[in-house]
């Protein structure tokens, strides 16, 4: 997968839950109502996939296409119909057309950081920066929560990812593969697999001397919150090095050719057939970034060309092969860009580009209780902002962790003692679960 710069170069919560459930004409009656009648999903989410579109998509040449708009705004791509009636994605989106039933449609999402930086923050934590604090990422917080000692990887990204730790330390940070994989060959990790002619007696051994050393330095630095989170990695490391189940779960072409074939030739394809495998493993988190979508020019030859067609059946491959292996529903997937793309489109060549739009741009969910096949949320004629009450990153951020049964108000410590909430403005979507 190719590695893209971007142009700048980088109970109370019953109430709480209805949050924007108002734009979709739920109030607090009838949400309760459904509650107690369990009309609303329960969390079954035990495994995560976080899809990283680095960039920032076009919301209306994807999956919020406004065909009756001006021609300066509605572009050159035509709707096609989906499995579901009534939602329509664009035409260069055939794949996840036929499987529109298995995840959720955020549109009209909203927020007011327009830097790649900045937006790229706010959507892998569902908390707007700030100066002085770096909030941990979703994989960081999954992994806390819901981690189990074990010879697998708890948290994974391909080839990297831009969730951090933050304050939570070191020992909760991604695995970073480096590089993506390619269908049917296998897939050798840096710290997983061996190389260099390196056998497991000789790691082993290896480990043994590494332990002497530590009692001979037992008790330096002991509250070192750096210290103790690279012996953490340094553990982790030794198992899986030595574990055939860790190296073999990233070995993809374990798969079948038939299965693999859903997923396309793609980088973006290979790493969605990973991260099935991954998780189907035991790893509990896993980020995929795939860049390019930052189309200031050229915006729609990029996409036809380039950018959709990877995304489209690696996507969808993502979607139905986590049904066949009977993890979709334990599996909570989430997509998305740091912002959407202005609506009215730019000259800056004779095609046209679209720049930065943090007011309006989509997302997707799906697993973990979250009913697919429906849209939340809507935007404009223009789609240059949404119709009714905005959805925020922050609500978003808070229906994933409700989706893996996490308590998003759930309160953390800094090393200073300064308690900090996981999300701190967002409020679960229960249409997302109805």
């Amino acid at each position: 997968m190719a590695i893209h710069k971007t142009c700048d170069g980088v109970q109370r919560r019953d109430f709480l839950r209805v949050g924007v459930a108002g734009m979709a004409g739920m109030n607090l009656a009838s949400y309760l109502s459904m509650a107690e009648a369990g009309e609303l999903a329960q969390s079954q989410g035990k495994n995560a996939i976080f899809v990283n579109l680095n960039g920032g998509p076009s919301h209306m040449d994807t999956f919020d296409l406004k065909p009756d708009a001006p021609t300066e705004y509605r572009g050159i791509f035509n709707p096609i119909k989906t499995n579901v009636n009534g939602v329509e994605f664009s035409e260069h989106l055939p794949n996840l057309a036929k499987c529109a039933d298995k995840f959720a449609i955020f549109r009209g999402v909203s927020h007011t950081l327009g830097a790649h930086r900045l937006g790229t923050e706010y959507v892998n934590t569902g908390n707007r920066p700030l100066a002085s604090l770096e909030y941990p990422g979703y994989g960081a917080v999954v992994t806390k929560e819901l981690s189990e000692p074990t010879d697998i990887p708890q948290f994974v990204a391909i080839p990297r990812s831009s969730q951090r730790a933050g304050f939570l330390g070191v020992r909760y940070a991604p695995l970073n593969t480096g590089r993506t994989p390619t269908i049917g060959s296998p897939f050798s990790v840096r710290g997983v697999s061996l190389g260099s002619g390196l056998t497991v007696t000789e790691v082993k051994k290896r480990k043994s001397l590494l332990n002497d050393l530590d009692s001979t330095f037992a008790g330096a630095e002991q509250n070192s919150q750096l210290l103790e989170g690279l012996d953490e990695f340094s553990k982790q490391a030794h198992a899986m090095i030595t574990s055939p189940r860790s190296r073999q779960a990233f070995d993809i072409s374990k798969e079948s050719d038939a299965f693999s074939a859903k997923f396309g030739e793609s980088s973006f394809g290979a790493s969605c057939l990973l991260a099935t495998r991954l998780v189907e493993a035991g790893v509990k988190f896993v980020t995929l970034t795939y860049g390019g979508w930052d189309t200031h020019r050229d915006n729609f030859t990029s996409l036809k060309d380039r950018q959709l067609p990877s995304f489209d059946q690696g996507l969808a491959g993502l979607f139905v092969g986590l049904e066949e292996k009977g993890l979709l529903d334990s599996t909570v997937v989430y997509v998305t860009g740091e912002f959407g793309r202005t609506p009215k489109i730019n000259s800056r060549t004779a095609e046209g580009g679209r720049d930065h739009y943090p007011r309006c741009m989509f997302m997707l969910m799906a697993g973990g209780g979250v009913r697919g096949g429906q849209v939340i949320g809507k935007s404009d004629e223009k789609a240059t902002a949404p119709v009714n009450e905005a959805i925020t990153p922050d609500d978003v951020a808070a229906t994933f962790y409700q989706a893996m049964g996490i308590d998003h108000l759930k309160e953390y410590h800094t090393s200073t003692g300064r308690p900090i909430m996981i999300v701190r403005d967002g409020t679960p979507i229960a249409q997302a679960f109805a």
